[in-house]
């Protein structure tokens, strides 16, 4: 009887991989042939690139694979990274996809160029009515469109064909979007427009991990946009359509909304660590302020490679808790927020800190904030020519709106609100060596209120003591400063690490995983040293990291 479900547990195994090979090799070759489509992209391609041609990490396998995939041919960065959010709306539809939106960071090697797109998912101008019930201007198209125009290597066809192929013949629920499914069901959300998308053919349940999601509307809406570019969506009949399909579903969306909405370029934050930058987008996402403030103090004076491991613990509770009262004043002043992240600052804010005691009025003073949407993804990619780009996307909510445009198969965002709704948390960061233009890292977090504290944690270790990346990813972690004095630690913290917060003085709670990370470090240096990279994943997920080569 062992031996007979071993010998199952193997075919189960080796069929799952038997299908997955076959899907990425006709994933490639719908890739290859849209090369051919006469799409008037930048670059063409032909055989796939030989030695390394860079990293990828993202929340879903597939969508990572997609991603290299688009590496392989002689893609970019940003191509990588596009083609992998296209991917991530198919298998990953809970926590973004066509109706959301983000922020990327991305970093061009041959010009040293650093900048950041918001491409937030807003609320629309004007209701239609005092009745209706708006959902959020999709956002994420004519945001990856524009990443692409300034970043992209290959046709843009090129980077939506494998979505669309997931979409149309289908993919395997992941274990990551099976999670998610299972926080639907016994919900008002079990039986919506939903349940009709992401349920069996009878309609008797939600989809499982391993079943078969196929999405012939989101197909067609994807085919559309492959061979029109954002106008199928934003301008004219597409717009047109889109907005009648969001009414459709109760939602008040305008065709005028489509048509206004335009991605920004804005200017990094940024602070120097000895010979790099680091580099994160500006509010209104205040995720990656506070995870800057956080390791511009941790750097400061070489303060937390100077510490030993209980301190380390205790110094980023203290900073965090300085950081995100910080932020919470920053949202709402007119003051440079790079201001935040000198010396200066840092030496102040740091002037009553002690080694061996909590600073009570410090916790004591932190805001009570509601609770931030947990519900996002994260991709960074690194190429071989050194660009570097890191993403965080979210449909503001776990399934956005909970309410799908009628036909479309587009899950719409939910707005923005006070009920913890919107990309606040969010903030992806990146680290390069201005002097010789070379990319060394680059992450992403999301997770709610705890996102911001994770990335600093990791961002520090990496950077500051040379800890591997994936051994930095996947430490246990601590979190203060988003409730007032209180220190949320991880169940895997050692006891003798829990034992020296609390003789600090620090009020101590047990809390499931705190933040979700993906990072790629290349401490050498890219383009030059491709060698010393590395990619991981948080093993608190169910990602994948591929450095190819």
């Amino acid at each position: 009887m062992r031996h007979s479900k071993a010998n199952s547990l193997i075919l189960r195994l080796t069929s799952g991989f038997a299908r997955a090979a076959r899907q990425h090799a006709i994933a490639l070759i719908l890739v290859l042939l849209a090369a051919c489509s006469g799409d008037n992209g930048p670059r063409e391609a032909s055989e796939p690139l030989k030695g390394f041609i860079g990293a990828v990490v993202a929340d879903e396998p597939q969508a990572a694979l997609i991603g290299r995939d688009m590496l392989a041919i002689g893609g970019s960065a940003v191509d990588a990274a596009v083609a992998a959010a296209f991917a991530l709306g198919v298998t990953l539809p809970s926590q973004t996809g066509l109706g959301g939106g983000g922020v990327c960071i991305a970093f061009d090697q041959k010009t040293g160029d650093v900048r950041a797109l918001d491409f937030l998912a807003e609320a629309p101008a004007l209701a239609a009515a005092p009745t209706d019930k708006p959902a959020a201007v999709p956002a994420m198209v004519r945001g990856l469109y524009t990443l692409h125009a300034r970043y992209g290597h290959l046709p843009w066809s090129q980077l939506v064909a494998p979505a669309e192929r997931l979409a149309h013949f289908g993919t395997p629920v992941s274990r990551a979007f099976a999670r998610d499914l299972d926080a639907l069901r016994g919900t008002s959300l079990d039986k919506s427009g939903l349940q009709r998308l992401f349920g069996t053919a009878d309609g008797s349940r939600l989809l499982g991990e391993g079943d078969s999601l196929v999405q012939l509307e989101l197909a067609a809406t994807l085919s559309r946009l492959r061979s029109e570019g954002p106008a199928g969506l934003y301008i004219g009949p597409g717009a047109a359509a889109f907005a009648t399909a969001a009414q459709a579903a109760g939602y008040a969306l305008t065709q005028t909304d489509l048509a206004n909405y335009r991605p920004l370029w804005r200017d990094t934050l940024r602070f120097k660590v000895g010979n790099e930058t680091v580099h994160v987008p500006p509010p209104p996402v205040l995720g990656g302020l506070i995870a800057a403030e956080m390791v511009a103090i941790l750097s400061d004076g070489d303060r937390f490679r100077k510490a030993g491991t209980d301190e380390r613990d205790h110094l980023l509770v203290e900073v965090g808790a300085r950081a995100y009262a910080d932020a919470d004043r920053a949202r709402t002043s007119t003051a440079d927020p790079n201001t935040l992240l000198t010396r200066a600052h840092s030496t102040a804010s740091m002037a009553g800190y002690r080694r061996d005691q909590r600073s009570a009025s410090v916790f004591a003073s932190i805001p009570a904030t509601p609770p931030l949407n947990a519900a996002a993804t994260g991709i960074v990619a690194a190429d071989r020519d050194g660009n570097g780009v890191a993403c965080a996307l979210t449909l503001n909510s776990l399934f956005g709106s909970g309410r799908i445009a009628t036909g479309t198969g587009v899950v719409l965002a939910a707005v923005p609100g006070s009920e913890g709704h919107g990309a606040t948390a969010l903030g992806p960061m990146l680290v390069v060596n201005e002097a010789v233009s070379s990319f060394r890292f680059a992450a992403t977090a999301s997770g709610g209120a705890s996102a911001p504290s994770a990335l600093a944690a990791t961002a520090a270790r990496v950077i500051l003591t040379d800890t591997p990346v994936s051994a930095a990813v996947n430490m246990p972690r601590v979190h203060a400063g988003s409730e007032p004095d209180r220190v949320l630690i991880e169940r895997t913290l050692p006891p003798d690490r829990v034992d020296a917060l609390r003789q600090r003085g620090h009020s101590l709670t047990e809390t499931p995983p705190l933040g979700h990370v993906n990072a790629i470090a290349c401490p050498k240096g890219l383009p030059r040293y491709p060698e010393s990279c590395a990619a991981a994943t948080d093993q608190r997920g169910f990602g994948f990291a591929i450095l190819g080569g």
